[in-house]
């Protein structure tokens, strides 16, 4: 993939040298990318902001009079861009990883890619909806899903089956707990297919046509169907998705110059802040009419990622906090809703101050990511490892053959392995 032998290459680029080296999992926090991290917290930080402002307004609290409008808009109407940069993150370190563990695309092996897969989602996944099960038996308000909207039994399926956010389409927006797991069904459907098209299409040079066709087709979705399947259908965020993979080929490829990096930096950057910022100017020069805001969303989310893979730029102090929730950001997601519904209880019990609304604010993020760092160390990171050891024998096979493949010199550089590590120590998992 990337550049054929014998095209020249643009300026400011080099070709990467083979060398292979195996890597298979690393501690909670250990050799990862900060820029990613950053991108991970900041993708979370919206989407909890969100969940506290969509609470509030549907209890008509009326608050953030004496805030600018587009500044607070900013901080709580960014949950869906947020998620969209958690498929551009998700797709790239899927593909590094891959390229990581099998050299090329051409080499990825199904079994071991569903198996890791499984031991990162399967273990969070199927411990939340064990809960959500037992809460819906139990009625608890603002998590069971009414009855005559839709059965247990129907709403597993679908999170089991990803298809969740079609169920929503259909019947309409489901509680939060059990409503966020809509992204986690347009990636799991991604990757479901991810390996076996890397096998049939990768060889004929046709994954990066198809990768391209997703990033054409994704603006159009978001332009289609009703409000719920324009803001949750498949090609609507597998679009960024595919972008990231290309970003992670391009990059095990192709090391830029350090100008070059300061410049895609600078540019993502300004991309990000631009939609993320002044969302009434991208509303008006009709780039979410045309479903292209989240386009252009992906392309700074990629440039910034290529700044931050090839670079070894360390994220400031006061950035902590960011790189902290970026780092358990998967198991945030997949709780923070719980955290959010017990403080607006607790908001309500207090007769909903005013003056505790920024308060709620900062306590939903700060005991979401205490929260979700904790199950990462005593939970889902202890049984990725543990599913990984019992699965040894298979992925020992994976390992043999890319070193089989490596001696022949089929693996990437040595600059994008040292990349591709890094990747390793994140999890991928919106």
């Amino acid at each position: 993939m990337g550049y054929a032998s014998g095209h020249p290459m643009p300026p400011a680029v080099q070709v990467l040298n083979p060398q292979p080296e195996v890597v298979y999992s690393r501690p909670h926090g250990a050799g990862r990318i900060d820029g990613i991290d950053i991108l991970r917290g900041l993708a979370i930080f919206f989407v909890v902001m969100l969940h506290v402002h969509v609470h509030l307004v549907l209890d008509k609290v009326h608050y953030g009079h004496a805030i600018p409008k587009d500044l607070l808009r900013a901080l709580v109407w960014n949950g869906q861009t947020g998620v969209q940069m958690f498929f551009a993150v998700s797709g790239f370190l899927i593909t590094t990883t891959s390229l990581r563990r099998w050299g090329t695309l051409t080499n990825v092996s199904p079994r071991g890619f569903y198996l890791m897969r499984f031991a990162r989602i399967a273990p969070m996944l199927l411990a939340l909806l064990a809960v959500l099960s037992a809460l819906q038996w139990a009625g608890v308000s603002g998590i069971a899903i009414p009855p005559e909207q839709v059965g247990l039994g129907r709403a597993l399926f679908a999170a089991l089956t990803f298809h969740i956010n079609v169920l929503s389409a259909h019947r309409g927006y489901l509680p939060g707990a059990w409503d966020i797991l809509w992204s986690l069904s347009v990636e799991e459907m991604f990757y479901l297919f991810f390996p076996l098209a890397c096998v049939l299409l990768a060889r004929r040079k046709l994954m990066v046509p198809l990768l391209c066709l997703f990033v054409v087709l994704g603006p159009f979705a978001r332009t289609h169907g009703n409000q719920i399947w324009r803001e949750k259908s498949y090609l609507g965020g597998m679009d960024t998705i595919a972008m990231g993979c290309l970003t992670a080929l391009l990059c095990s490829r192709v090391r830029f110059s350090s100008k070059m990096l300061r410049v895609f930096g600078a540019c993502g950057t300004a991309l990000l802040v631009f939609v993320l910022g002044f969302g009434r100017l991208v509303n008006a020069w009709g780039l979410d009419s045309s479903g292209l805001g989240m386009t252009v969303l992906g392309i700074g989310t990629c440039l910034v990622m290529i700044a931050a893979s090839q670079s070894e730029w360390r994220a400031p102090r006061v950035l902590s906090p960011l790189l902290d929730l970026g780092q358990c950001s998967y198991e945030v997601y997949l709780t923070h809703m719980f955290v959010v519904l017990v403080l607006f209880q607790l908001f309500i019990a207090l007769g909903m101050p005013l003056p505790a609304v920024p308060v709620l604010f900062v306590a939903a993020v700060v005991v979401s990511t205490l929260l979700g760092d904790g199950i990462a160390r005593v939970y889902s990171e202890p049984m990725n490892r543990l599913i990984r050891q019992r699965a040894k024998r298979y992925l020992d096979l994976d390992v043999r053959a890319q070193e089989q493949h490596a001696r022949a010199g089929d693996v990437a550089g040595a600059d994008g392995a040292a990349v591709e590590a890094r990747a390793e120590g994140h999890s991928s998992g919106v």
